[in-house]
């Protein structure tokens, strides 16, 4: 079980002030590792800095490149290097494509894609010169399916799950793993408005094989593979943790 073992590794972990990213850093820190959670918000970055053990905040706003690239260097320089990458931080926003909202549309770009770029390239800079390094972004569902009503945002995860491949390309040589988790249907904050709905949660118990919603505690051991040695041939995959949703007809 060694190969799962974190101790002596540090993780930033990007919105991980709710939902999933919190999940993942206590995951991850359960494995041992030094957990780094960022968020916007300071004061509820603060609070979820306090459920996990040991864990520290690095407040900045991952859509804003030279923020990014500042914290992650000034991290680096004045507490040490930050081994695992989580890029976690997103949002969603529905409506019929045909009235979508430009503004909207534009701010699901940064904050679901840029910020995989923006946050990746900062710390992959460090990761490179050590020869080592884990970035593991999340996906989703739609990267792979759509469904009506999401469009922008199934446009924003299909190109986290290229971007993630064209990062093990790059990098893979430099000692980098590059992968991403794709979630299927989770009860989240982000899917509040779907939880609540009866008609909706019928119909996915109907189409997930598993005929349930999924826990966010069910995707912490695929980020603690991910993040440890076990994973370290394993580069440019997207791993589907669904319930079985992008198998079945």
């Amino acid at each position: 079980m060694g190969l799962f073992d974190l101790t002596g590794k540090r993780a930033l972990i990007t919105g991980a002030s709710q939902g999933i990213g919190l999940a993942l850093a206590k995951g991850l820190a359960e494995a041992g590792a030094a957990v780094v959670l960022n968020g916007r918000d300071a004061g509820r970055l603060e609070a979820a800095v306090a459920q996990v053990s040991g864990a520290r905040g690095l407040a900045f706003d991952v859509t804003d490149y030279k923020a990014a690239r500042a914290a992650v260097d000034g991290f680096e320089a004045e507490v040490g290097a930050i081994d695992i990458l989580v890029n976690n931080a997103g949002m969603q926003h529905r409506g019929a494509l045909e009235d979508f909202p430009e503004e909207v549309f534009q701010r699901l770009l940064q904050t679901n894609i840029a910020s995989v770029f923006n946050v990746g390239q900062a710390c992959a800079r460090h990761m490179i010169r050590r020869g080592a390094g884990k970035i593991i972004n999340i996906a989703s569902v739609q990267t792979a399916l759509a469904r009506p009503g999401i469009a922008p945002y199934t446009a924003t995860k299909g190109a986290v799950g290229n971007l993630t491949k064209g990062m093990a390309v790059d990098w893979a040589r430099h000692g980098l793993q590059c992968n991403a988790i794709a979630p299927g249907y989770f009860d989240t904050p982000l899917n509040a408005a779907l939880v609540a709905d009866p008609a909706f949660t019928e119909w996915l118990e109907k189409r997930t094989p598993a005929g349930r919603w999924g826990r966010v505690e069910e995707l912490v051991g695929a980020c603690v593979f991910l993040a440890s040695a076990a994973s370290s041939f394993v580069n440019g995959q997207c791993l589907y943790v669904d319930g079985g949703i992008t198998t079945s007809l």
